[in-house]
Order: structure tokens, then sequence, then C-alpha cells
């Protein structure tokens, strides 16, 4: 590990932003129809309660990554192949943010440039600033959090003058009843993006002042979460739920409709800018956790030994993940969510959970 200190505040700004980060312009919850703002704040939910398991993991260990409490906690040999199998994922799903990224840049703006030019170019970014330590991040987060408040402010502004929004998008309530917004939520909406905020249980040692984890992580999760909510009702109000289905990234339309006296239009640069600021840094903070991970794993003495050969191995998964973008969606919906997510955000997260408790138990009792 490093020596390096991370404040609250930058923290909160990592956190907040890696939340937000492909979240905020794909279709998010939209298989509950118009009810999918709901089924955000369900999965908001589901999250909180994992969060409560990450969190008392956290405290009994709070100068250890995960891949530490791992070995602590299964023993030394299936501790560090469980921790090995997070670093994996956190490869492979830094990757598939990579390919996110890259397709949203393809689509929207750079329509000639090649996939691989735009992820090779994020990733050298993304090693230099890992590089220059975990410290660098949190500045960087500090002054990037500003910029995304006023980009998503003036956006809304520019929604709303432009006169959009048609609130009976939104209606009737519960149209289809609860279960579609309880299978959306439950457990699509709860993993992504949610849970994912368990990357930060490698970055958690460096805080300096670990008793305000809770609070920190709460309120990111629950700022981001209510600002996910808003941004899939507004998408709706402005789209309509059938337009919405039918867009890769709606709200990328819901910006390209605004027209005020036939003179501010085509404010896509707005969403572009805020994908890139939000997904630098979920792609960041997941290829982070992989490198500590590594080095943690190997007994590395630096862990800016391994970030070029990952970075490598980083840039070839988001080529070879999908074929092409639809494939790549398909296969967060129907795979990941399922047979990636379940596994290592709640069942090996419950298992630790249950063997800790044990633990401390059975103490007591000889004590």
């Amino acid at each position: 590990m490093e020596k390096a200190k991370v404040s609250a505040i930058q923290l909160f700004a990592m956190m907040f932003i890696f939340e937000l980060g492909s979240a905020l312009v794909v279709s998010l919850g939209i298989d509950a129809k118009k009810d999918a703002w709901l089924a955000v704040l369900l999965g908001l939910c589901g999250g909180i309660v994992l969060f409560f398991i990450y969190y008392y993991l956290f405290r009994q260990y709070p100068n250890l990554p995960f891949t530490g409490y791992a070995r602590k906690i299964f023993g030394k040999y299936l501790g560090w192949i469980i921790g090995l199998l997070y670093v994996v994922y956190f490869m492979y799903a830094a990757s598939r943010n990579l390919r996110d990224f890259g397709d949203l840049l393809l689509s929207s703006t750079m329509t000639e440039t090649p996939l691989l030019a735009i992820n090779i170019l994020m990733v050298l970014t993304i090693c230099y600033v890992l590089y220059l330590g975990v410290e660098v991040i949190g500045r960087t987060a500090e002054v990037f959090i500003v910029i995304l408040i006023i980009f998503g402010f003036t956006g809304n502004l520019f929604v709303y003058f432009s006169g959009n929004i048609d609130f009976n998008h939104l209606q009737p309530f519960l149209e289809n009843g609860w279960k579609p917004i309880l299978t959306t939520a439950f457990p699509l909406v709860t993993y992504f993006p949610f849970s994912e905020m368990f990357v930060f249980t490698m970055l958690l040692p460096y805080l300096n002042q670990t008793k305000l984890v809770n609070k920190v992580w709460l309120s990111a999760l629950i700022s981001s979460g209510l600002i996910l909510s808003y941004t899939t009702s507004l998408n709706i109000a402005v789209l309509s739920v059938e337009e919405v289905e039918r867009t890769t990234f709606p709200l990328l339309s819901t910006i390209r409709k605004v027209n005020l006296f036939e003179f501010l239009q085509r404010l896509d640069a707005l969403v572009v800018f805020t994908f890139l600021i939000t997904m630098f840094f979920k792609i960041a903070i997941y290829f982070y956790g992989a490198v500590i991970g590594i080095a943690d794993l190997f007994k590395l003495k630096k862990y800016q030994h391994s970030l070029l050969p990952a970075g490598v191995i980083l840039t070839f998964l988001s080529m070879t993940i999908a074929s092409d973008f639809s494939e790549h969606i398909q296969e967060g919906h129907d795979i990941t969510s399922y047979y990636i997510h379940i596994p290592f955000h709640i069942i090996i997260p419950l298992f630790m959970l249950v063997i800790t408790f044990i633990r401390k138990r059975f103490k007591n009792k000889v004590h």
C-alpha cells in the first residue's frame, strides 16, 4: 500500500462520480417502463443494504484492502485465490466500462475514429494519473465534481426552458403493477450501479479519518441514486418510454432536443464531456482496485510496476469482450448481472460476514 491519504471530501467526490459513471447516460431501469425512476430508488435501497455488509467487514480490518482481509478470513491459500478472482473481476469491470466509453464517443462525436485508438488514449491517461498516486485522483475528483454540477445545472435549465418536458409521459403511475418494478430493481439496478461501490473496499484504508467512512459512503450513494432516478424520469418525460427503450444513450437524445430561439442547439458536448469525466473515474477506480490487489497478492513493493502490463490487458479485454455494442449491452444485462455480480457482490461478502460474526462470538465465549 502507498503511504498516501485521502480526505473525506475527496473520497465523496470519487464515489459520487464513480456511481454516476455510465449509469447516467444509459436507459437505467427501463424494464419497469414509466416507473423506471421508482425502480432506481428501490435499487438504491438494495445498495444501502449491501453497504452495511461491506462496512461491517471493513470495520473489522480498517487498515487492509479487501484482498488483505480475504486472506485473514478465509485463510492464507483460499483467501489468496479469492483475492485473485476479485482482481480479475475488477479488470473485467474496468474493460466493460472502457468499452462503454469508446462506443459512446464513436456513436456521438468521433464516428470515423477507430475504437482501439480511443481506448488506448483513455488507458494511457488513466495509467499516468494512477502512476502519480491515489491522492492525485482524489484532488482531481474534487475539481471535476464542481464541473459536473455546473454541467448538470446548465443542461437542466436548457431542457426546462426549451419546453420539451411532458409529464404525461410519466403517467399513469404503477401502470403495470409492482412486479416489473421489483424485478428490475432487484437484481438489475441494485447491482448496476449501486453494488459496484464494492470496489472502494480496496481504497478505504487510504482515508485519513476512517470513522467517517459510513457517512461519506452513504451520502455519496444516496445523492447519486437520487440524481440517477431524477435523470431517468427526465429522459422519459422528454422522450417518452418507447423512445427511451429504443435509444442506446437517452440522455444524449434528451439534450439534442434542446432548441432555444433557433440559436442554442446541438448541446451534445455537455453530455459527452460529462460522460468523459464520469467514465474516466469509473475505469480508473476499477483499474486501481485491480493493480492494488496485484501488488498486495504478489507482494510487490510498488503497485506502479504492474500499471503498464495491466493497461495492455485492459485495452485487449475491452476490444474482445464483445463483437459489437448491442452484444456488449446484452452480455451486461443477461450474464454480468446474474453470474458475476451475485457471487462477487453478495455471496462471497455474505460468507465473509458470517465467518467473521461466528469467530467474534466464539472469541467472546472463550474470553
